[in-house]
Order: C-alpha cells, then sequence, then structure tokens
C-alpha cells in the first residue's frame, strides 16, 4: 500500500457518495505507525503531500494535521494485529441504521462477510476520544466492520483494497435491511448453526479476498 492508493481509494468513495466533502478518513498501517488522511481537506482536493504519516506515539510531522479521528485508527491497529488498513465512511444506508443503535442481525447470509453473525454497532461517544476507540474494539471483536452509533461504519482488512470491497458490501446490506424495515415486516433471520455455516464456507472460499 502506498499514498497514490489512499488517495484513490478516498476519491473513490466520494465518487460512489460513500463519503462526501471531507467527511470519514482512511489509512494504512506502515513499519512504525500509519499513514492518514488530513483533517477537513475536501476529499477531491486530497493529494498524496496530504496524507499525514502518524506514529503510534500520536505524534507527526505533516503540515496539515491528522483526521480527527486518527485515534481509532491508531488503537485498532494495536489492538488488532491483523488488520493493516482502515475504512471509516459516512454511507448513508449504513449511517441510518447507525443512527437507530441497532445490529444488524443475519436477515442475509452475506452478513458473515463481516466476520460474524451480525453488523453491530458500537456504542456511542463523542468522535476523537478514547471512549469511541474502546467502543469501536469492543464492537469490532471477531469482526472486520462495525457500526458506529449516530456517526457511520468503519471497517478494518489487511489491505485498502479488501477494505473498500467489504465497505461496499455493508453498505448494500444496509440497503436491503432498511428496506425490509421500511416494509414493516420482520426479516426471517438465519440461525446460528447455519450463520457458522456462511462464516466458514466465505473464509474457506477466500470471498472478497480477491
Amino acid at each position: 500500500m502506498n499514498k497514490k492508493e489512499l488517495v484513490k481509494t478516498t476519491k473513490y468513495l466520494n465518487n460512489k457518495n460513500i463519503n462526501r466533502g471531507s467527511s470519514g478518513n482512511l489509512s494504512y498501517r506502515t513499519t512504525n505507525g500509519f499513514m492518514i488522511t488530513p483533517s477537513s481537506i475536501p476529499n477531491d482536493k486530497l493529494n498524496e503531500k496530504s496524507c499525514v504519516q502518524m506514529a503510534f506515539d500520536g505524534t507527526y510531522k505533516n503540515k496539515l494535521k491528522p483526521s480527527t479521528e486518527w485515534r481509532i485508527h491508531r488503537d485498532i491497529y494495536l489492538k488488532r494485529k491483523d488488520i493493516c488498513a482502515i475504512i471509516h465512511a459516512h454511507p448513508t444506508f449504513s449511517t441510518a441504521i447507525a443512527c437507530m443503535n441497532i445490529d444488524i442481525p443475519p436477515f442475509h447470509y452475506m452478513i458473515a462477510v463481516a466476520g460474524g453473525d451480525n453488523v453491530r454497532c458500537a456504542r456511542y461517544a463523542t468522535f476523537g476520544t478514547e471512549q469511541l476507540s474502546k467502543n469501536v474494539i469492543k464492537a469490532l471483536d471477531n469482526r472486520n466492520a462495525c457500526l458506529m452509533a449516530n456517526h457511520g461504519l468503519i471497517v478494518g482488512e489487511k489491505n485498502l483494497k479488501f477494505a473498500l470491497k467489504l465497505t461496499e458490501e455493508v453498505e448494500n446490506l444496509s440497503k436491503q435491511y432498511l428496506q425490509i424495515l421500511k416494509s414493516g415486516k420482520k426479516p426471517v433471520l438465519l440461525s446460528k448453526n447455519e450463520m457458522k455455516k456462511n462464516i466458514k464456507k466465505i473464509k474457506d472460499y477466500n470471498y472478497g479476498k480477491i
């Protein structure tokens, strides 16, 4: 991964209306820290020089400030050695569900793509705070994606390519689930046993990792 890919992925999310303006933030792990998008720079104006290299102690040398959500990225990298790229976004459908403070249940077998039998919603905390990091890390336990109450969506993967695929998949599932809620009917949920099978099959097929 490199700054060019980080900029390209950020602009792609903006073009797809998954993020808008300067909302959301992306990063990838480096040898002694991580590279993250800057604070308050419109996504369509982002370039490689805008990206901020941060150390795990929170220091940086770039003239631009790192995203206000840098702490979440740092804390996830320290807690989860398997995660090397993070996308935090405010997509319409995922954020709508997050604002209801509910998990996305196993209404569809593809929920397993996020790593478990649901997509959890992390409890609300003020953005940029240590408490929000703790809440998100808890919701990401055995998962690669979670909602953030009254905030948005966060995804952690082995690289930016995989993280992007998962971001789009969770947003699509969120759209489908909202359509069900809108109908006023309750979805038929898959059992824990069935979801275990789906989780295993998706891992075995390396779904979304190609």
